[in-house]
């Protein structure tokens, strides 16, 4: 380069308003690797008859609900769960325009097509992409692992209605009217017929009308003092709205709720975990139960019960239903071991490898035992003579059994065992002090099928189980969660969680295939 001379900075040749012969072929611009092609390819496959079925002939055309459904579930894949978020992708995203054949849907039909026509149809295509994964050998449905977590509803977190507050009020109003009745006796009792109190314990809201009106009627004449009269008032023109508004929050909780959302009245107040150090506060939400194999997302349930030992038997019912055959095997964490889904799982002949809330404390002898050493874990069964032995080396006699109802309606057998020696033991103090005797129930049905939990679980399947299930089903909720920042429902109600929670297990299996 000779002497005093400097390089010339060159760009590339902008044709931005270049005119083109022949347009833009958008097949050619979306790789064949990318994800699209995937969604575009498994879905074109199920069918999709029953959501056809729910248009009506006539009037103008419609987007076609196969397309629609390939958008939406699209745009899962790609963290995008707003209607609007949709509808202007489908305007900037080539992916999205390609797989719409550049029609552009608003956010009203998205919405629509989402909320109300998937959701009777979601679940049966969600199944069919399953078999399908399962007939190419990805994932096995026979071998589930199972857990669930907390997603927050589409709900205001400060407006809760409690079951306990309910009764709680109604307990209240129908204590001062008690009240208001025993005055309106002791000043009137000659003008009211009826002296028992107890004939309007079942109050409503014409109950409360008649009583107050009884009682008015009794001491109009009568010399009372101006608070009675003021609170016969306030009674008149508030309880019976107040009580009819109890009742029906009453019928919205239903059975098994002891709370709910004002604006979302499907959603239930649950503790959910915020962060790393398992800080939880109280939000309304749904409780999400997933069975996964290979981290794949075979069956998916959605539940008003916090409690994850409530929702087992129902979401192995569906599963079962649903794909018409039954697991071979379920493993789960110790939040799924009771008495009930045991017997379940043994009834359908699935082997549990279920741990129960003393397995880990039994395999690390940890110091909460030796914090109990009178505790009914260490009273000795024999099995033989049908007794039981005391830490003290005393005799227990069977005294019968007796059947206990659990919160679900499940009956549980005890069998109670005594001993009339505390008097003259030495540990009567420390074991039970100031009582004569000591009582032990125990459950031998749900001691057997512990055991045979224990049995499984310390296997060498049920160790591999143990360890794959950490790594299975409770890295797709980190990854749902964490990775594609889906910790709130977009929709309200039910039903429509449904919706949402399967379009979100149906992104992820096609996502993981196509990754």
């Amino acid at each position: 380069m000779p002497k005093g001379q400097s390089l010339k900075v060159v760009f590339k040749e902008n044709h931005q308003y270049q005119g083109l012969l022949i347009p833009l072929d958008l097949n050619d611009m979306v790789s064949a690797d990318h994800p699209v092609r995937t969604v575009n390819a498994v879905l074109e496959k199920v069918d999709i008859s029953p959501i056809v079925k729910l248009y009506r002939p006539g009037g103008t055309s419609s987007y076609h609900p196969r397309m629609l459904l390939k958008v939406i579930v699209f745009s899962y894949i790609n963290n995008i769960y707003s209607s609007r978020k949709i509808e202007e992708a489908l305007s900037q995203n080539i992916h999205f325009m390609w797989l719409a054949g550049l029609q552009k849907p608003d956010h009203n039909t998205v919405n629509r097509f989402r909320g109300e026509r998937l959701q009777k149809t979601l679940k049966p295509i969600f199944n069919q992409v399953v078999v399908m994964l399962y007939e190419e050998g990805v994932l096995d449905i026979k071998d589930l692992y199972t857990d669930g977590t907390k997603i927050e509803a589409n709900a205001n977190r400060y407006s809760f209605v409690w079951g306990k507050s309910i009764k709680n009020n109604k307990a209240r109003i129908h204590q001062q009217l008690d009240e208001l009745w025993k005055y309106a006796l002791s000043v009137a009792g000659s003008e009211l017929d009826d002296t028992d109190p107890s004939g309007f314990k079942q109050i409503d809201k014409d109950k409360i009308k008649e009583t107050i009106d009884r009682i008015n009627e009794a001491l109009k004449d009568k010399d009372v003092s101006k608070e009675v009269r003021q609170k016969l008032n306030y009674a008149k023109k508030h309880w019976p709205q107040r009580l009819e508004k109890y009742d029906q929050q009453e019928r919205i909780l239903g059975e098994g709720r002891n709370s709910y959302s004002k604006t979302d009245q499907d959603a239930t107040f649950m503790r959910m975990k915020e962060d790393h150090v398992g800080t939880a506060q109280l939000k309304p939400g749904y409780n999400v139960q997933i069975s996964t194999n290979q981290q794949y997302i075979a069956s998916y349930s959605v539940h008003q019960n916090p409690a994850d030992t409530n929702t087992l038997p129902s979401h192995v019912e569906e599963f079962i239903a649903e794909y018409n055959t039954t697991p071979t095997s379920i493993t789960t964490d110790a939040g799924y071991g009771s008495e009930e889904n045991y017997q379940l799982l043994e009834g359908k002949d699935i082997a549990a490898f279920v741990k129960h809330n003393q397995f880990d404390r039994n395999e690390q002898k940890t110091v909460t035992q030796s914090k109990k050493p009178y505790g009914p874990d260490q009273f000795i069964y024999d099995q033989h003579n049908d007794t039981c032995t005391c830490p003290a080396g005393n005799t227990m006699v069977n005294i019968g059994s007796h059947v206990n109802t659990t919160f679900n309606g499940f009956k549980q057998t005890l069998t109670g065992y005594r001993t009339t020696q505390c008097s003259t033991c030495a540990l009567q103090s420390m074991c039970i002090p100031k009582q004569d005797h000591r009582t032990v129930n125990i459950n031998h049905n749900l001691n057997r099928l512990r055991a045979q939990a224990d049995r499984r679980l310390k296997s060498e399947q049920g160790i591999e189980k143990r360890k794959q299930r950490r790594h299975d089903v409770e890295t797709v909720f980190a990854n749902i969660k964490h990775n594609h920042h889906f910790r709130r429902f977009m929709l309200r109600g039910v039903e429509k969680v449904r919706v949402e929670a399967g379009l979100v297990a149906l992104a992820h299996n096609l996502r993981k295939k196509a990754a």
